[in-house]
């Protein structure tokens, strides 16, 4: 079942809120960890409940009021939201009170806010949503869970609008212990020239981005979300066998795909698969990179379908994001993205 994109909301590394043209100008970070851009969230809080808000609930409830302005909803059918690591800040400060007050007169506020589904849950108070709440924490596929819990449900009921996210926060700590699987560079003059120097390890980033999903069209609808598909740990023959059998799933062959996004993540050992599996299957395709604008994070996906819908209703793809154009209207973009190796996933989205 498809479907229908009603609004979206971003926060990123970029500037994707407000009036500005995508990515006009692109954002370049230095150093090995890409943080976001955040709005005043004045706009889209009661500055009242701002402040007992940690940095990601803020975040997520921002992005989530951003959609629901774009698709004209007050309040959503149901909230369900992927997140790979939670509310890492507000875990911290509670386990580290934890050991400075002896477990002793602890603040309970930092503990509520702890859990993984506390972004869900407070969107939903705010607005009173009472309706289907889910949290997915299936680390990188976090996101992919929730679209396709949001696939279920709507398929049931066409008409709700749910609202479908991915939030995570790079906090110090995070970065700290990440570091030391070496799994991000050092350091890095240019996030933007993420591909153009040959070196081990990516960027850290994050994001919240959220979308109001429903089974039934409206006038201004663009983008239809049509399939989700997840793999783990597969050889490069198994995902080129993958994607052949997606394609055919949905009624597709390899050249109807106007533009790959693909999840690229600036380390030339993982991104080995992804160049055969390009080579294979779309030598003459318009191949797009995302990762150099939004960093590598367990719902990085989330960003890239953002960045593939606005593609869709714009027609235009940003030079930031196009190695290879083959020039041609966007009507199917197929993101394609690799965790670390071991999460990989496909998602399709077509014109409307």
């Amino acid at each position: 079942m498809a479907l229908y994109i009603h609004g979206m909301g971003n926060i990123s590394p970029q500037k994707t809120w407000g009036e500005s043209a995508l990515f006009s100008p692109p954002r370049d970070h230095q150093g090995s960890r890409l943080s976001c851009i955040e709005p005043d969230y004045d706009l889209y809080i009661d500055p009242r409940q701002l402040r007992r808000m940690s940095r990601v609930i803020k975040m997520g409830v921002a992005a989530g009021a951003m959609a629901l302005k774009e698709a004209g909803l007050n309040v959503p059918s149901g909230i369900i939201t992927g997140t790979g690591y939670g509310c890492l800040k507000d875990t911290g400060i509670f386990l580290g009170k934890m050991i400075d007050n002896k477990e002793k007169a602890l603040n309970p506020t930092p503990f509520i806010q702890s859990t993984h589904n506390t972004i869900g849950s407070q969107i939903a108070l705010l607005l009173q949503c009472q309706g289907y709440n889910q949290t997915y924490t299936q680390g990188a596929i976090s996101f992919e869970s929730s679209l396709l819990d949001a696939l279920l449900e709507l398929n049931d009921n066409p008409h709700q609008s749910i609202l479908v996210g991915g939030v995570d926060e790079i906090t110090t700590t995070l970065h700290t212990i990440l570091h030391r699987f070496n799994i991000f560079r050092k350091s890095s003059a240019s996030s933007i020239a993420l591909f153009n120097t040959s070196a081990a390890g990516t960027l850290h980033g994050e994001g919240a981005t959220y979308f109001v999903l429903s089974g039934e069209k409206r006038k201004n609808d663009r983008v239809v979300l049509d399939s989700v598909k997840t793999f783990f740990k597969p050889n490069p023959k198994q995902v080129t066998e993958g994607i052949r059998q997606f394609l055919e799933s949905v009624s597709l062959k390899n050249s109807e795909i106007d533009l790959v996004l693909l999840g690229k993540c600036g380390d030339q050992k993982l991104d080995n698969v992804s160049e055969k599996v390009l080579t294979t299957l779309f030598p003459e395709n318009s191949i797009g990179l995302f990762k150099h604008l939004s960093g590598e994070y367990p719902t990085a996906s989330a960003f890239a379908v953002w960045l593939g819908a606005r593609i869709i209703q714009t027609q235009q793809i940003p030079d930031v994001v196009l190695p290879g154009n083959a020039g041609r209207s966007i009507a199917n973009v197929l993101i394609y993205n690799s965790y670390f190796g071991r999460h990989h996933s496909l998602i399709l989205l077509r014109a409307c």
